[in-house]
C-alpha cells in the first residue's frame, strides 16, 4: 500500500503525501453512497410498517435512489468540466448528507422519497467522477494499483451493507440508517474540498438539450428494468422501453451535432476503450443476474436457510476485495486486457459451475463456486477499468468516468430484469445462471478481440518506427 504514495522524479498527480488525504476522501464519499443501496433493503419491511405504506410503495425508497442516480451519471460527468470535478464532488457529498438528514428525519413515504432522490443526485454527482478523479490524483504508473484499491472500496460496501444494516436495526430504528451518513459524508466532505486537486474549467457550452434526453433515455430505461423485476404490466414496461429507445436515437443524433456534447463521440473512437466498455457491461449482465438468481437458487430449490445463503454470497465480495488491489497492481506492469481476459476466463467457469449445482449440493459445494466467481470478478475489473481510463486523452477522462459508472449500472439492471423475466416466464434458475455465463463469454470474445487489436497496433508502430529509421540520412 505505501507505493501508492510513494513519489518519483516525473510523477504526474498529486504529490505522495497528499494522495493520502485525497484517496480518503474519495473513499469516505464512495462507501457512503455504495453502503446505502445493501443496507436500506433490510429496512423495507420495517418502514413499510412504520409509515403505514404497502411493501410496495415501500420498495421505491430503494428504486428511486437507485433510478435518479443512475439517470444523471453522464450529465453530472459533463457538469463536473464546466465547474471541475472537485466542486462537483464536494456538492455531491453536501446534497447527500443534507438528504440522508432530510431522509432520518421523515415521517411520511412522500417525504421520505423526496429526500431519496435528492440522496440518489448528490451520489450521481459524487460517483460519475469518481474513477477520473483517481486518474488526476495518482500517476500514469499506478493507475491500474489506484483503480484495484476503488475496487476494493466498492466491493467492501457491498458487502459491508447488510452487516452494517443488521447491526443498526438490532438496536435502533430504520431512520438512524439515513444518519449513519451523516458524520461519514462530514468527514469526506471536509476532506474532499481540502485535498482533491485545483484544476481549470472548461470554458464553454453546455448541452442542456442533451441532458433532457440522457435523462429521459436512462431513467425510462430503468423503469423498465424495475417494471420487469416487478410484475408491471407488460404494456407499461413497452412503453417504458420505447420511450428510452426514442431519447436514445434522439440523443445518439444529438450528441453528433452539439458543440459541447454530454457524450463526445470521439471517446468510442478509440478502439480498447469501446471494448472495454462492452466487455464491462456484459459482465456486469453477469454479476447481476448472478446475485438475484442465486437468493432464488439457494433458497427455493437447495432449501438453504437465508442466514446460510447470506453466507454463500459472502466469498464473492471478500474474492474481489482480496484479488481487485493485487490485479490492479500487476496491470501497471502486465498487458491489462490479457489480465481481465483472465479473470472473465474465472468467472464464466464459475458460472457455470453453479449452473451445475445438484440437487445434493451442500454449502462447501456453493462456497467454492461463489468464490471462483469472485475471483475472476476482482481479476477482471481493475485491468478492465484500467484499459478504460488510459486509452482516451486525460482531458475526456470525467467523460470516460461517466461512461464507466453508466455501464456498471445499465449491466447490472440488466442482469436483475432478465431474472424477473425469466423467472416470469416460468423458466428454472438454474437457466439464467446459463444466460449469465453466454454474457461473459461475449464478454470474453470483446476482451480477446482488444488483446489482438492492441498487438496488431504494437507491430504497426514498431513497422513504423523501423522505415522512419531507415529512411533517415546517415
Amino acid at each position: 500500500m505505501s507505493r501508492l504514495f510513494a513519489t518519483r522524479p516525473g510523477d504526474d498527480g498529486l504529490p505522495g503525501p497528499e494522495r493520502r488525504l485525497a484517496v480518503l476522501a474519495l473513499i469516505l464519499g464512495t462507501l457512503a453512497a455504495v453502503v446505502d443501496t445493501t443496507m436500506i433493503n433490510l429496512a423495507l419491511p420495517t418502514i413499510a410498517r412504520d409509515l403505514e405504506v404497502s411493501a410496495a410503495r415501500a420498495v421505491w425508497v430503494t428504486n428511486l435512489f437507485q433510478i435518479v442516480c443512475a439517470a444523471f451519471l453522464l450529465v453530472f460527468a459533463a457538469v463536473s468540466e464546466l465547474v471541475s470535478r472537485r466542486r462537483l464532488y464536494v456538492a455531491g457529498l453536501a446534497l447527500f448528507v443534507l438528504a440522508s438528514l432530510g431522509a432520518a428525519v421523515s415521517r411520511s413515504l412522500e417525504v421520505l422519497l423526496v429526500f431519496r432522490a435528492l440522496q440518489g443526485l448528490g451520489a450521481a454527482a459524487a460517483l460519475s467522477i469518481g474513477p477520473s478523479l483517481y486518474r488526476s490524483i495518482f500517476p500514469t504508473r499506478l493507475l491500474g494499483s489506484a483503480l484495484g484499491l476503488s475496487a476494493l472500496v466498492v466491493a467492501g460496501g457491498y458487502a459491508a451493507g447488510p452487516t452494517i444494516g443488521g447491526l443498526v436495526l438490532s438496536v435502533a430504528n430504520w431512520p438512524w440508517l439515513f444518519a449513519l451518513h451523516v458524520p461519514l459524508g462530514l468527514c469526506a466532505l471536509v476532506l474532499a474540498w481540502r485535498a482533491l486537486p485545483r484544476e481549470p474549467r472548461r470554458v464553454g457550452g453546455f448541452d442542456g438539450r442533451g441532458a433532457l434526453l440522457s435523462v429521459a433515455m436512462l431513467g425510462t430505461f430503468f423503469l423498465a428494468m424495475d417494471g420487469v423485476g416487478h410484475g408491471t404490466p407488460v404494456w407499461q414496461v413497452l412503453a417504458w422501453l420505447a420511450t428510452s429507445l426514442v431519447a436514445g436515437v434522439l440523443f445518439l443524433r444529438r450528441q453528433r451535432r452539439a458543440s459541447h456534447p454530454l457524450l463526445p463521440p470521439s471517446l468510442f473512437r478509440e478502439p480498447r476503450f469501446s471494448m472495454a466498455v462492452s466487455a464491462s457491461g456484459l459482465a456486469f449482465i453477469g454479476q447481476g443476474l448472478a446475485f438475484v438468481a442465486l437468493s432464488f437458487l439457494y433458497q427455493q430449490e437447495k432449501g438453504f436457510s437465508p442466514l446460510e445463503t447470506a453466507w454463500l454470497f459472502t466469498p464473492w465480495p471478500l474474492a474481489i476485495m482480496l484479488v481487485g488491489p493485487l490485479a490492479g497492481r500487476l496491470a501497471d506492469r502486465v498487458n491489462p486486457s490479457l489480465l481481465a481476459s483472465a479473470g472473465l476466463v474465472l468467472l464464466l467457469l464459475g458460472l457455470v459451475s453453479l449452473a451445475l449445482l445438484d440437487a445434493g449440493a451442500g454449502v462447501v459445494d456453493g462456497l467454492w463456486r461463489t468464490g471462483l466467481c469472485g475471483l475472476g470478478f476482482g481479476l477482471f475489473q481493475p485491468p478492465n477499468n484500467r484499459e478504460m481510463m488510459s486509452s482516451v486523452p486525460r482531458e475526456l477522462s470525467a467523460s470516460a468516468s461517466g461512461v464507466l459508472s453508466t455501464t456498471r449500472t445499465v449491466g447490472q439492471s440488466l442482469g436483475v430484469a432478465l431474472v424477473g423475466a425469466f423467472l416470469a416466464a416460468g423458466a428454472p434458475v438454474q437457466a439464467t445462471l446459463w444466460v449469465g455465463g453466454g454474457a461473459c463469454l461475449l464478454a470474453l470474445v470483446a476482451s480477446l478481440a482488444r488483446v489482438s487489436s492492441a498487438g496488431k497496433a504494437r507491430v504497426g508502430c514498431r513497422g513504423s518506427a523501423a522505415g522512419a529509421a531507415s529512411s533517415r540520412p546517415d
